[in-house]
């Protein structure tokens, strides 16, 4: 079992376990330094979506910054209880966990509910465009989505590039919500 590390706020250097499971790779320490460094280091009062959660680390890392809220969705059972252990140990009451499907919990979400959602699908599974269509309509006007990748992802509609880079083989980007 690896595991990934918190960068900074109140958790920074805890560390998160990461199952060995095909399709799972965590977030890269660099990408989060400089995701968070584009975000600011305090999201107080932030509503945040991890919608493809897997190890955690990018919604614990936004936890540990202050957001108010962090729902983190996971299909896999056995990772969905990882989640829950890691958020138990670190006492993390702002953070949500729930197993289910990420696209459909997405369907059904109300309109304008987050500050910030942050994509990172298995990268075989061909999720990215569904992805960020379906969180279009979550974030508030500015706010914001970020999208991990294997290639360059187009905007859609409603959306503006903000932010993008490249770390080997991985693409990430944040979107801003026009209007």
């Amino acid at each position: 079992m690896n595991e990934v590390r918190i960068i900074g706020g109140q958790w920074k250097r805890s560390k998160l376990p990461v199952a060995d499971k095909p399709g799972l790779r965590p977030t890269p320490d660099r990408v989060r330094e400089t995701l968070f460094n584009w975000l600011g280091q305090d999201l107080g009062g932030w509503r945040v979506l991890d919608a493809f959660a897997g190890s955690g680390g990018l919604g614990f890392e936004a936890g540990s910054r202050g957001a108010a809220e962090v729902r983190m969705l996971e299909r896999d059972a056995q990772l969905a209880r990882s989640l829950q252990q890691s958020k138990a140990r670190l006492k993390a009451e702002a953070l949500q966990i729930e197993c289910t499907d990420a696209l459909a919990w997405m369907a059904r979400c109300e309109p304008a509910r987050f500050e910030l959602v942050l994509l990172d699908p298995p990268f075989g599974a061909e999720l990215f465009n569904a992805a960020l269509a379906a969180a279009v309509r979550l974030v508030v006007p500015q706010g914001l989505i970020y999208l991990e990748a294997d290639r360059e992802v187009a905007a859609p509609e409603g959306l503006e590039p903000w932010r993008s880079g490249k770390a080997g083989a991985v693409h990430y980007g944040l979107f801003r919500r026009l209007g």
